[in-house]
């Protein structure tokens, strides 16, 4: 594997844009939470590894070879996220970080042990896919919960883990993978939402509900077919 800083660089890259559309300097200093100088210092090193594709004022987009390694520090990301919350006890808010540090240091040898005592997960405990040992992975389909309708029922598939406080919010008002949900009402001024999450009626800013992600299942008193 690469160095932590090459990991984190293309690693954010990746979480902006995937592998598609260019990532600007400012959005990945952002990210990253450091000067937009050193990301431009960095971004060339990368280029000249062929990680990556640069272009000044334009920004970097992947090539297959920095996609791979990518995919590749996600994989071992994300097993660890199941496994501190599988076999350590660890909330979900708590996982991320952890599982940050333990990505760099881990070797093919214990990433195929640490799948293998997962019993092969094919989504991390935020519901986000896990890379298979190939770099091959499936996004699954929904939408934000932001893009719903008053009077939509909606199964919840995955939830940002950008924010801990998000994460314990979402647990504090019962909102967990797999649970359905209904939209009552959607405040035209400031975007927040009305949810009846298991019986009971919860307010979500916009930001919250830009965070989960949902799939339809159908109107209240109509089943969808």
């Amino acid at each position: 594997m690469e160095n932590r800083s090459t990991e984190d660089y293309i690693k954010g890259i990746y979480s902006l844009a995937g592998s598609g559309r260019a990532v600007t300097t400012t959005e990945l200093a952002r990210h990253l939470k450091i000067g937009s100088g050193s990301v431009t210092d960095m971004l060339k090193k990368l280029a000249a590894k062929r990680l990556i594709e640069y272009r000044p004022y334009r920004g970097a987009s992947m090539t297959r070879t920095g996609e791979q390694l990518a995919l590749r520090i996600l994989r071992r990301h994300r097993l660890w996220e199941m496994f501190l919350a599988r076999f350590l006890g660890y909330r979900w808010e708590e996982i991320h970080d952890e599982a940050e540090r333990l990505e760099h240091v881990t070797s093919d040898e214990l990433e195929r042990r640490l799948d293998r005592a997962l019993a092969y997960p094919k989504a991390d405990p935020h519901g986000h896919p896990i890379p298979d040992a190939l770099g091959l992975m499936i996004e699954p389909e929904g939408r934000a919960l932001a893009e719903s309708q008053p009077g939509d029922c909606v199964e919840v598939l995955s939830v940002s883990d950008s924010d801990a406080g998000l994460l314990q919010h979402a647990t504090e008002i019962g909102l967990k993978l797999g649970i359905r949900l209904a939209v009552k009402k959607t405040m035209a001024f400031d975007g927040s939402m009305v949810l009846k999450i298991a019986g009971k009626e919860r307010v979500v800013s916009s930001k919250f509900a830009r965070n989960i992600f949902v799939r339809k299942i159908h109107e209240f008193g109509r089943r969808k077919k």
